[in-house]
């Protein structure tokens, strides 16, 4: 199987293409006015004194290494570039310019969040027509992804996820579907520390509201008991619906999935409402849990809503 990763949504260091640039007044043309024609192109206005400025420009930069090269950020410090400051009419820092088609069409001033940068990019590009992120582009991969991990296929679907991460490291169906994996393996005691490592910014996804829910049911199915056990206790009285509760908890343990998702259904079956809907209840968070696309999820919500509303 690869290896997880345990800090992929860290940003990926500068390189050779690195979308990020220290601009001045010989380059500021060719990097902006003239790169403009081709693609967004941001200029970050900052300063070594101001304080705002350290918080925003990191934030700038993470944001537009996202878009891999179809955006491009220009810094320019104004203590040593005071002619560009002027000639845009900067009175305060941070301030930041978007130029496209080689001219400024939108601005900010002050500290901004990761999404709240993002937003505004992504406002500029419906209102311009530049050219579309590339980030985009990994709908169809995380489809793919989402569909090996629905069939089983572990091993390539965490691959598929940590390719699209390699080049996107702030994908988060990206990441929380590297999760689902490391969990659907086993080992969710990697993917709870995975989950506390990631860029918290990154994990405010409700995305991974569901990766919360499969690392608490496992915890919580580990301390349900045996299935031999059970299965001999619930043989001895079938309408006791808590041994069968703990059953399908145990099943889920053993990565039994389709029995788990089997003995909660017939208790909704045999009594819906039994200790408050808990079956019903569970069922929900089992289907949170597990990939969207998992062929189990689908046919399970159609057995329990025939169930419901039969």
């Amino acid at each position: 199987m690869a290896q997880p990763l345990s800090q992929l949504a860290a940003a990926p260091a500068p390189g050779p293409a690195d979308p990020v640039k220290d601009v001045g007044l010989s380059t500021f043309m060719a990097d902006v006015i003239e790169a403009s024609k081709q693609q967004l192109v941001l200029v970050d206005f900052w300063a070594t004194w101001c304080g705002p400025c350290k918080q925003l420009t990191p934030a700038l930069e993470k944001v537009v290494r996202s878009y891999n090269g179809a955006i491009r950020l220009a810094k320019i410090d104004i203590d040593q570039n005071p002619e560009i400051a002027q000639q845009m009419g900067v009175q305060s820092v941070p301030a930041v310019f978007a130029f496209y088609q080689a001219r400024p069409v939108d601005g900010f001033m002050g500290a901004q969040t990761e999404a709240q940068i993002k937003s505004w990019i992504e406002r500029i590009i419906k209102a311009t027509g530049a050219k579309a992120p590339a980030v985009a582009n990994f709908d169809e991969a995380l489809r793919q992804a989402a569909e090996l991990l629905g069939a089983g296929n572990i091993e390539a679907a965490q691959a598929a996820y940590m390719d699209i991460l390699g080049e996107d490291p702030v994908n988060a169906p990206a990441y929380a579907g590297l999760l689902r994996c490391i969990i659907a393996s086993g080992d969710t005691a990697q993917a709870k520390t995975m989950l506390a490592e990631a860029d918290p910014e990154l994990t405010k996804d409700k995305i991974f509201d569901a990766i919360r829910t499969a690392l608490e049911l496992a915890e919580q199915s580990g301390n349900s008991g045996s299935v031999s056990e059970l299965q001999k206790k619930l043989e001895q009285n079938e309408g006791d619906h808590q041994t069968r509760f703990d059953l399908a908890m145990a099943h889920f343990a053993a990565g039994q999935k389709e029995q788990a998702v089997d003995e909660l259904l017939e208790i909704v079956r045999r009594n819906r409402s039994w200790n408050e809907d808990a079956a019903r209840k569970q069922l929900v968070k089992f289907f949170e849990a597990f990939n969207p696309l998992d062929p189990l999820t689908v046919a399970s919500r159609k057995r329990l809503s025939s169930i419901l509303f039969s």
